[in-house]
């Protein structure tokens, strides 16, 4: 079985945002504007990334 991977990339700015949209972006690993991390492509994962769609870009890694 192939683990699928997915590569996110913060490009919008943390500040101003809601706490809980900032503690999703830590999650994910993403600190500050351009910062990538590949994660496993599960329900959890997409889950974090919807709540910051706005500012992150998803591909697959």
């Amino acid at each position: 079985m192939e683990d699928k991977k997915i590569k996110v990339t913060l490009v919008k700015s943390l500040i101003g945002r809601l706490e809980n949209q900032k503690a999703n972006a830590a999650a994910l690993g993403l600190k500050k504007i351009g910062d990538s991390n590949i994660l496993p492509d599960t329900d959890c994962t997409r889950g974090m990334i919807k709540k910051v769609s706005h500012m992150v870009k998803v591909e697959e890694a």
